[in-house]
């Protein structure tokens, strides 16, 4: 905790005699009126002044205390809708894993195996995690500037976790598929021994003294922590300190964001797999422009503790990979709570990785997709799926809900109050984005939305999932365009889950994406859909040219 100096002392007493001192007037609520769209008469306005003036004070008490980030809201959200069945009995989980793979002739070509195969690798003693490790804490050497998408190497952290995975290896210890597999973490985790800039420069040098609940899982797991990969500042963008996080497939356009380090870092080949999150779209969008296959599961899935909050009600943990089948190896060892974070919790994850696709029931939203050409990638996908033997129905997505908005005013308000102090003290001027519609001016503009207005939109929230429930989950899986209409938000309000993945290239030679959007806690089911896609079409083994 920060030491309050008497210098510092003398003037919050004297910042607070002055508020005290500060009388609110007629005209002073007449003008706030306007900004809230209310009208008062003259009598009402008076009946409220020495409240309002007294109000001042505890504001003040409330501007003395320096909150840090961590500090809980103690009102958790979730997504249990009467009638919602969470499933709870876990069965066991198998990955398969080959068993005849082989080292590349052309050792590069190691950059882009998948975790199965690298975990047979390792398993069968064909290379050693530690030598693994060092390809690609060299590949991110090499490259990492190149994309401006790594903040830290964690060399030594990388190092002893690779030892101690083939010690293990050595005495019969055997963690399962991830076991001595490198990775990379988007840096709004705390990993103790490393920086945690949260990509702006306000928090550059920041050092916080513990270890993320993801990270410690996938440490429990054997993975290996090679770097901590760059994030749009405060997750907004891709844009940090260090520049534009670039695109792998071309590097004059940025990545996406705001897991915009851990998408570049995964297309690109610089690690297996990394750890990203979303708020509104930081996984979904990235993935879709980098051609990675991301996961956003369930919010409450998996407990946020150690992580940066940005929005109690809608920060959710995935994993960024290169097939749906990897995502599922990486959240059936990361999924669950500590109790620690009062959204989360445990479910059971009973994924098969089989599926019978002509069982399922699948949806595609026709209002974004009908109207468009008919060679899109978009119309292909569905055109892929009657032919490996699905039923796909079209749906009609309710764009008249105010999903954007909504969700936007709720982020406003939240990250507002998680960043007041550097609002308050003008640290936000050190940020690199100054832009009308970039965090700082977010942070001031939320000040203004009255609570009752925010507790407003947080029962309308309600509201959306209420009305969005039955059609959702009528369906196994909807399809749907990444980024169109309402759907992203309204998704990200309801705490759905999706699956963001590789479905053609477009004509300028960048991947094309869609989205398969699942029930709650249905991500067993969803990723095996996935993967069955992916199996039957393979674009997900299309890699960017300049990173072979």
């Amino acid at each position: 905790m920060r030491k309050i100096t008497f210098t510092t002392l003398l003037a919050v007493l004297f910042l607070g005699k002055l508020l005290a001192q500060q009388t609110v007037t007629p005209a002073m609520i007449q003008t706030a009126e306007k900004m809230d769209d209310l009208q008062f008469n003259e009598a009402k306005r008076d009946s409220m002044l020495a409240i309002l003036t007294n109000n001042i004070k505890t504001y003040t008490y409330l501007h003395s205390i320096n909150f840090k980030n961590d500090a809980p809201l103690p009102l958790a959200y979730n997504v249990d809708l009467t009638g919602l069945v969470i499933p709870k009995k876990q069965l066991p989980v198998h990955f398969n894993i080959p068993a005849n793979v082989n080292l590349p002739k052309n050792i590069n070509d190691l950059a882009f195996y998948s975790i199965p195969q690298l975990a047979s690798l390792i398993k069968n003693k064909k290379i050693s995690s530690e030598k693994l490790t060092r390809f690609y804490l060299d590949r991110l050497k090499k490259y990492g500037a190149v994309l401006h998408c790594v903040i830290e190497l964690t060399d030594t952290i990388a190092i002893e976790q690779a030892k101690k995975a083939d010690a293990d290896l050595a005495r019969g210890i055997y963690r399962g598929p991830l076991q001595g597999i490198p990775y990379g973490i988007k840096d709004l985790f705390a990993v103790k021994g490393t920086h945690t800039t949260w990509g702006t420069p306000p928090y550059k040098d920041q050092v916080i003294d513990e270890t993320a609940f993801v990270a410690k899982k996938l440490e429990a797991a054997g993975a290996v922590l090679v770097a901590k990969l760059s994030l749009g500042e405060l997750a907004e963008d891709d844009v940090w300190f260090g520049g534009l996080t670039r695109n792998p497939w071309d590097i004059k356009k940025g990545s996406g964001g705001s897991s915009a380090g851990s998408s570049s870092a995964t297309a690109a080949g610089l690690v297996p797999f990394a750890i990203g999150t979303e708020t509104y779209g930081s996984i979904v969008d990235p993935s879709s422009r980098c051609g990675v296959t991301g996961l956003r599961p369930t919010y409450g899935s998996i407990s946020r503790t150690g992580a940066m909050a940005l929005c109690w009600t809608s920060d959710k943990i995935g994993p960024i990979c290169r097939s749906a089948e990897e995502d599922a190896i990486v959240f059936n060892y990361i999924h669950g709570t500590d109790h620690k974070d009062a959204s989360a919790i445990d479910f059971a994850f009973n994924y098969t990785g089989s599926v019978d696709i002509k069982k399922l029931r699948i949806a595609y939203i026709k209002n974004y997709i009908d109207t468009l050409p008919e060679n899109s990638t978009e119309k292909q996908t569905l055109a892929t799926l009657k032919k490996m033997g699905a039923t796909v129905t079209g749906i009609n997505f309710p764009d008249n809900l105010h999903g954007d908005e909504t969700l936007s005013l709720i982020i406003g308000v939240e990250s507002a109050a998680l960043f007041d102090q550097l609002t308050r003290t003008n640290q936000d001027d050190l940020m690199v984005q100054q832009g009308k519609d970039r965090w700082p001016n977010t942070f001031r503009t939320s000040r203004f939305v009255p609570a009752v207005e925010y507790l407003n939109a947080c029962r309308l929230r309600y509201q959306i999932m209420a009305q969005m429930d039955p059609l959702i989950d009528h369906y196994d899986v909807i399809i749907a365009p990444p980024e169109t209409g309402d759907q992203l938000a309204i998704t990200n309000l309801t705490g759905n889950p999706s699956v963001t993945l590789p479905n053609g290239v477009l004509k300028n030679g960048m991947p094309a994406s869609i989205s398969f959007i699942g029930k709650h806690f249905g991500e067993a089911k969803l990723l095996a859909f996935a993967k069955a896609y992916q199996e039957f079409t393979g674009y997900n083994l299309n890699h960017p040219p300049m990173f072979k």
